[in-house]
């Protein structure tokens, strides 16, 4: 398939089954911490500066963002998790909806799980992937900020992350960084192909 990525846009904010799309599209879900770089992400996946809005304030997104790409596919921005200023309410409320829409969409195709490179999977990460292996939906590791760390020590971090996700091989796992672009076209080989 191919994607012109310069076709892309904030389509809509649901929270709620009623209110995604209605249609076919295949969609690709983003997942991670609230500080993980989800926003730089996906910007930096279509060339765009600020189509994600990246936040110096964690927790920003609230809603699940449907990026509509190219009317070919869909990025899905779920709320950043693990952000310790949000009541317990706000957080069981976002739990409910990601879980909600991971579990019952018949266009999910596989979900971006992100996680940073420079430091250990947080609690959060682990039952992220664990849900997902669960659930059996496809999932693709992707390790941001690959930039802030030295390049001979990349597979150091990434055999730790590996080890406390205790990874499945068959999974995709992708050093990223937003500033090198590395990973980038790896990232896009992986997702099309679950498409």
């Amino acid at each position: 398939m191919e994607i012109n990525t310069h076709n892309a846009e904030i389509l809509l904010s649901a929270a709620k089954k009623s209110h995604y799309p209605q249609d076919d599209l295949p969609e690709i879900a983003l997942a991670g911490r609230s500080n993980v770089g989800k926003s730089s992400f996906i910007n930096t996946m279509l060339n765009r500066k600020n189509l994600a809005r990246t936040s110096g304030k964690p927790g920003k997104t609230q809603l699940l963002n449907f990026f509509n790409i190219d009317d070919k596919m869909r990025f899905v921005d779920v709320p950043g998790y693990g952000y310790a200023r949000v009541s317990k309410k706000e957080r069981e409320k976002w739990g409910r909806m990601i879980e909600e829409y991971l579990t019952t969409r018949e266009n999910l195709r596989a979900v971006v799980s992100l996680v940073d490179l420079r430091h250990d999977p947080s609690a959060d990460d682990v039952q992220m992937y664990e849900f997902l292996k669960y659930y059996e939906i496809p999932v693709i590791i992707v390790a941001t900020k690959a930039d802030k760390i030295p390049r001979g020590k990349w597979n150091k971090h990434e055999s730790a992350i590996k080890k406390k996700l205790n990874f499945d091989p068959s999974d995709d796992f992708i050093l990223f960084s937003s500033v090198s672009k590395a990973g980038m076209d790896q990232a896009w080989d992986a997702i099309l192909e679950k498409l």
